[in-house]
């Protein structure tokens, strides 16, 4: 049995919880209020809804061009690095990130991998050694899905998709797509393919919230890297009203995989609370991927991230839950449990 103590963000709410944690076995056993001494803040592990994990073998290659120029396939600058790296240079580059993830508080991620069967397997022998779990959202023809948890479209400008669509439902797993980044054009197509999983979502129109809406799509959001690319703002205010909206970093080319930095840009820049921030960053993610863990609650995983609340960045603040979405860095981190 171990015992976390602290200030702990429990349940969905986040409700702050002055006392101790038990763990057993690597689950919440119970949340009990107590005096402690302990100025931790205790919050569930990051779900880093979105990555690219591929790029870390070109990071930064794609500053100053556009999204065509940086990441479309099949001839973009993050394809020609893909294709031209090495196998175990690959592998390295990946398992450099997912460490960077961990020390970071992310506990797992939902990958949208490159390369097919190569892709899928390469992330999963990069992860064998690193306690960050990524869902892969595998790519190419159907046959991916023997290694990947689910597959990861493009986008439905880019090809025909109905037959991996077909192959995720066959399977009983999740099909994810890109839609609405560089404009709206693909947004009721990739929502004909009837998907368990949108990305972007930046120029979504009332017409198409109204859809995602009947059809219970959750999407993921990268307000960074939508920046870094010069396509606009995602209307999340809209989208939280609409659906399950989660965050995520997107390519490691554009951005640090960081949570951190993403929910901090995300709240100061959009019409979001700080609690709705973080569940972005937590439990919509694992709820989108089914996975157990994003929520602090008896016989949940005990999936944790303890911050050092007598930091000198965080020592003095009166709310917790704002202190840990627009201030706490990696340099809070005490540990990452689970």
């Amino acid at each position: 049995m171990e015992e976390v103590t602290g200030t702990i963000l429990a349940g969905e709410s986040f409700e702050p919880i002055r006392g101790r944690l038990v763990v057993e076995d690597g689950r919440i056993e119970a949340i009990e209020e107590a005096d402690t001494e302990s100025t931790d803040i205790v919050l569930p592990a990051f779900v880093n809804a979105h990555t690219h994990l591929g790029d870390s073998v070109a990071k930064d290659a794609a500053v100053g061009l556009s999204l065509d120029e940086a990441v479309a396939p099949p001839d973009s600058r993050k394809h020609r690095r893909l294709a031209a790296a090495d196998r175990a240079d690959l592998v390295a580059a990946m398992r450099r990130t997912l460490r960077f993830m961990r020390q970071t508080g992310t506990v797992s991620c939902l990958d949208f991998r490159e390369n097919g069967v190569y892709g899928a397997r390469a992330l999963r022998e990069a992860a064998s050694s690193v306690a960050v779990d990524p869902f892969i959202f595998g790519s190419d023809d159907a046959a991916v899905l023997d290694v990947a948890d689910g597959y990861g479209a493009s986008g439905a400008n880019d090809n025909e998709f109905a037959d991996q669509r077909a192959a995720c439902a066959d399977r009983g797993v999740p099909f994810a797509i890109h839609a609405g980044e560089p404009d709206a054009t693909d947004i009721h197509p990739a929502l004909d393919l009837d998907p368990d999983l949108l990305v972007h979502m930046v120029h979504a129109e009332r017409e198409h919230l109204e859809r995602v809406a009947d059809q219970s799509v959750p999407i993921a959001v990268c307000p960074r890297a939508n920046t870094v690319l010069g396509v606009g703002d995602a209307p999340i205010r809209d989208l939280l009203e609409h659906t399950t909206v989660a965050l995520g970093t997107d390519n490691v080319m554009l951005n640090v995989p960081s949570m951190f930095r993403e929910m901090a840009y995300t709240a100061t820049r959009f019409d979001v609370t700080a609690r709705e921030v973080l569940r972005m960053a937590t439990a919509a993610g694992a709820e989108i991927a089914g996975l157990d863990c994003g929520v602090i609650a008896p016989g949940r995983r005990a999936a944790l991230l303890v911050l050092d609340g007598a930091s000198d960045n965080l020592a003095d603040s009166v709310d917790p839950v704002e202190a840990v979405v627009r201030r706490a860095t990696a340099l809070d981190v005490n540990r990452v449990v689970g």
